[in-house]
């Protein structure tokens, strides 16, 4: 057997008497990632995951009356009471643990906590039915799923309708990264079929495998007569089918330009528009949809960055209960 290296453009003959011993030795050397070194971090502030606030919603007597917590990303501190919260101590990001309150009936929901991995404190983000009994008899199951996002939710959720109307997805940013990196692991269930549960009929069996899902759109947005328009900078997206142990240093790629033509391209990387549109505030404080309506050049620079993390890609109340996404140390990479 012939082992050949290339060091600093020589090679190195090692005699085949050697070549086990020495793949012994180098097995026990810490592993390298091609490409690591040659990124430089910029962490999303509170993206280590280390801070959150801890919630004390008390559900309405019809429903329970039970206490709920729910976990929001800012530095640490405690809420008690059924109060609407927003970003707090500069905090980017939102989840979608809400405080709702639907016809004078209060709900709180929790789908983002954190928890411990290896010793260190990391979101993470489940799909899960959330059994609800009204007056003790009326059982109502909903399918809901957890996300984090950089924007925010404004409470109290007052109807299921139009989920979308009810956060501002994105912050201003205009700089060019080359990727997202970041810590991550998934939990996915073997199964093939997703389940629809909206709280109102019975439940509905759909086939097709979900998939946990984390993104990064970078859009250049403008107004017109108070509607909002972008146009899309760069992309990065990935879906996972399957579970992942627990990965360090991961970098999703974000491609700039029109990729609507490229190998790698799936549909749901496409523009964001109609109902796949997310909403902002326009000039005059009012929540309208950020049409995506054409690819930029490949060489512009973005107004906005848009990035979320899900335990599941599917529509509202559809979902796998039990997939369930991890993920840590959320950072921008440019290469040095």
């Amino acid at each position: 057997m012939r082992l050949f290296h290339s060091i600093c453009g020589a090679q190195l003959r090692i005699p085949s008497s050697l070549s086990l011993p020495l793949l012994a030795a180098m097995s026990l050397l810490p592993s390298f990632t091609p490409g690591a070194s040659a990124i430089r971090k910029e962490p999303v502030k509170y993206g280590d995951f280390s801070q959150w606030v801890t919630r004390d919603i008390t559900e309405s007597k019809v429903i329970g009356g039970n206490h709920k917590t729910v976990y929001e990303i800012a530095p640490t501190r405690k809420i008690t009471g059924n109060t609407p919260y927003s970003n707090q101590g500069g905090s980017p990001w939102a989840t979608s643990n809400v405080y709702a309150k639907v016809s004078g009936i209060v709900k709180g929901s929790n789908t983002v906590r954190p928890v411990s991995i290896n010793g260190n404190t990391v979101a993470c983000m489940e799909t899960k039915m959330e059994h609800v009994k009204v007056l003790g008899v009326i059982n109502m199951d909903v399918m809901v799923a957890g996300s984090i996002f950089l924007g925010q939710v404004f409470e109290p959720i007052t109807s299921t309708k139009g989920p979308f109307s009810k956060m501002e997805m994105g912050i201003p940013y205009t700089k060019r990264p080359s990727c997202m990196v970041y810590d991550y692991k998934v939990d996915m269930p073997n199964v093939n079929t997703r389940v629809k549960s909206t709280g109102l009929g019975a439940k509905k069996t759909l086939t097709g495998r979900d998939n946990a899902e984390v993104y990064v759109i970078l859009q250049q947005r403008w107004e017109e007569n108070g509607r909002l328009y972008a146009r899309r900078v760069g992309t990065g997206r990935e879906r996972y089918s399957k579970s992942v142990p627990w990965t360090r240093g991961h970098q999703l790629k974000i491609h700039y330009g029109d990729i609507s033509k490229q190998s790698f391209y799936r549909p749901w990387m496409g523009l964001l528009k109609g109902d796949k549109a997310y909403y902002a505030r326009n000039s005059k404080g009012k929540l309208v949809p950020v049409e995506e309506v054409e690819w930029a050049p490949a060489d512009a620079v973005p107004t906005h960055v848009l990035f979320m993390a899900s335990s599941t890609c599917g529509e509202p109340f559809v979902g796998t209960e039990g997939i369930t996404l991890y993920i840590d140390n959320v950072a921008f990479g440019f290469d040095k």
